[in-house]
């Protein structure tokens, strides 16, 4: 596709945004210097100063290294607020915690609510499961801090974007299986699912042409897996989309643009979840691409955000987890 076909099935007022992020595929050799360049973050999102910002750690299991964390606390914390444990994206091998720090300042203001965000291992150095252990590592530790954070444990739910979000549909089968802690909710923005969209043999003709390739795809699941995509034998916690039984899983948010390379996978997955009982809502944007939310004027964009805030102060508002069957015995799909 060339660029002008491309920019005719843009939104008009998310052109120019595409030219903000790079356009070079992620490579072995230049994946430090894309690890180096700022994240594209250009929403303006007001004064949040008196959130408290401290940096924790959390330990984790068999001698691993403990897993850094960035803690947000709304000005006011009540008795028993609600808690966003946050996954930042990367296609698995970039990203940090502290990238999202303006945005994570207005949320925790806004929402009035405690956010904890994870500095997981990046791939290829780490892969898989360290860096899905590492979240669990984080999850534990925000349940054992509860009441010095004044959170409400009937109120802590997971959320991400792109391979955060995969991460966070990980954690979330992940703490279902493991059973020893209840998420309220997981909130997934254009979530990396599914390694087998790497080697589909009918792609989407028009996604994944900006932003985040077919080739960007590729680097970053082989680089968790340190095998093949697409190969037998992948774990449903790499890849949540090959998870068998979606059952017991917390309430749920997807929302993914319809010219991201995510979004037939994304669309997949809410049908799933919704076959097996699982309260979902579901947004798919027109003519946006991946990462096209962080644009700040464009009405698509203010919309996607609008509709996350919304689901997430629902969310977080309610004093006990929904949950599709919460009595009902999980299958571990390991």
């Amino acid at each position: 596709m060339n660029a002008s076909d491309l920019f005719s099935l843009v939104d008009p007022e998310l052109v120019d945004f595409m030219s903000a992020f790079p356009t070079d595929p992620i490579t072995t050799e230049g994946l430090a210097e894309r690890r180096a360049q700022p994240p594209v973050l250009l929403l303006n999102t007001g004064d949040a100063s008196p959130v408290k910002v401290s940096e924790r750690s959390a330990s984790a299991p068999r001698g691993a290294p403990d897993v850094p964390l960035r803690v947000y606390e709304p000005p006011s914390v009540g008795r028993g607020v609600g808690c966003i444990l946050h996954i930042h994206g990367g296609g698995y091998v970039m990203g940090r915690a502290a990238g999202r720090e303006p945005l994570h300042r207005h949320m925790s203001a806004e929402l009035n609510c405690v956010l904890v965000s994870v500095d997981y291992r990046l791939a290829p150095e780490t892969r898989f499961p360290s860096n899905l252990e590492d979240c669990y590592a984080a999850l534990s530790w925000l349940f054992h801090s509860s009441a010095e954070l004044n959170v409400d444990t009937q109120r802590i739910g997971v959320m991400g974007e792109s391979a955060g979000g995969g991460l966070a549909a990980s954690l979330a089968l992940l703490a279902r299986d493991r059973r020893e802690y209840l998420l309220a909710f997981q909130h997934l923005i254009y979530p990396m699912l599914d390694d087998r969209t790497c080697v589909t043999q009918n792609p989407h003709p028009y996604a994944g042409q900006a932003v985040w390739t077919a080739d960007d795809n590729l680097f970053g699941w082989s680089a968790l897996l340190g095998t093949a995509p697409g190969s037998e034998r992948i774990s449903p916690y790499a890849a949540p989309a090959r998870a068998e039984n979606l059952t017991g899983l917390p309430q749920t948010f997807i929302s993914t643009g319809a010219l991201d390379l995510f979004a037939e996978e994304d669309i997949e997955y809410a049908r799933r979840l919704m076959r097996a009982g699982v309260p979902v809502e579901l947004h798919v944007y027109p003519r946006a691409f991946h990462g096209f939310d962080r644009h700040p004027t464009a009405q698509v964009a203010q919309a996607a955000r609008r509709d996350s805030l919304t689901a997430l102060a629902r969310f977080l508002g309610r004093s006990g987890a929904t949950h599709s069957s919460d009595r009902r015995p999980v299958v571990d799909t390991r």
